[in-house]
């Protein structure tokens, strides 16, 4: 007999080797679910190994990420996310809070970061949809640029596929069950540098505030310096220490919707810890078509735990989170 005994919180975050989702047999795979179901339950994050995305194709991203925000200042405002009809472009420092507790006093973040939506042609039914996440993309006059970006996007997506099959499992449900959700999906490659962490920065400013991700789910490649924390249960904060050939996972709001609060969508910021030298990383953001109908999964709800939340589009919710954090709403409005 096992004595009972409380949980703890966790304390670091696991690492799951994806190398069993690529093989042919179901209780491999079902392993890897199991472990991902474990990390959903606790912290909502998780680090994947295993992945089989390209260690050059990572690494040249990051160089793509160096060489962009090193261009002067007035060449990236020309490229700025309010020209784009999708909020693709250039951000600048300050240009957001996430501090999501209190976003109306919460200080700028200190960050500035590239947004870049799904490239599709301007004629494209989407694309002129005028919609988040799709088309309109600003690309900076570098080349090889736009070719590399694109190529780090298409193994993002596929990564991300390979993970949701995986939740999908994880939830006793058919490994496909995410696939019409996710074939025109909302993506969002972002670039992001933080600079070392001013002494003169006010109370509680960061380079990214407290807070929560507003999608399905998110693929994070971050560079050696480290500075991700992320809140566990017991409302503790850890750190995500950079892992080598490791991307970090975590769910968002929707997912968390999705689920009826069985998987966490968990609070995560960042601090650039070094006095010396920018941070960069580089998120992946991935999230269901726009109009997408959420509702309580079949497998998450049960008369003792009946749906929480009311059906609504993914752009209904990702809409109303840009505009608390921005303070407007993207050109197109919700579809």
């Amino acid at each position: 007999m096992i004595v009972y005994t409380p949980p703890r919180a966790a304390a670091s975050i696991p690492v799951v080797d994806l190398g069993g989702s690529f093989s042919p047999s179901r209780e491999a795979r079902k392993q890897v679910a199991w472990d991902i179901h474990k990390a959903c339950r606790d912290t909502g994050f998780f680090y994947v190994a295993g992945h089989r995305v390209p260690r050059e194709l990572v690494a040249a991203q990051f160089e793509c990420a160096k060489r962009v925000f090193a261009l002067p200042l007035e060449e990236k405002m020309r490229l700025h996310m309010r020209n784009s009809a999708s909020t693709s472009g250039y951000e600048p420092v300050g240009g957001q809070v996430l501090d999501s507790q209190d976003a109306e006093k919460a200080p700028p973040d200190l960050k500035e970061s590239f947004y870049f939506a799904m490239e599709l042609p301007e004629d494209h039914p989407w694309a002129q949809k005028r919609i988040r996440s799709f088309g309109h993309n600003q690309w900076p006059a570098l080349e090889g640029f736009r070719s590399q970006t694109l190529a780090y996007q298409a193994a993002m997506r596929e990564l991300g596929d390979r993970v949701l099959a995986m939740l999908a499992l994880s939830l006793e449900l058919d490994e496909g069950f995410f696939a019409p959700y996710y074939d025109m999906p909302g993506t969002t490659l972002r670039l992001l540098r933080y600079p070392p962490h001013p002494r003169a920065a006010q109370a509680n400013q960061l380079g990214a505030g407290a807070h929560t991700d507003w999608g399905g789910i998110t693929l994070l490649a971050q560079d050696a310096l480290g500075g991700l924390e992320v809140r566990n249960a017991a409302g503790e904060w850890i750190q995500a220490t950079p892992i080598p050939d490791t991307f970090v996972v975590n769910l968002g709001d929707l997912m968390q919707r999705w689920t009826n609060d069985v998987y966490r969508s968990n609070m995560h910021r960042v601090k650039n810890n070094s006095s010396s030298h920018d941070r960069y990383s580089i998120p992946f953001f991935y999230s269901p078509r726009p109009d997408s109908r959420i509702a309580c999964m079949p497998t998450c709800a049960s008369a003792e735990n009946p749906p929480r939340y009311a059906p609504c589009t993914a752009a209904e919710h990702t809409y109303e989170m840009f505009k608390r954090s921005y303070g407007y709403s993207p050109i197109g409005g919700s579809t």
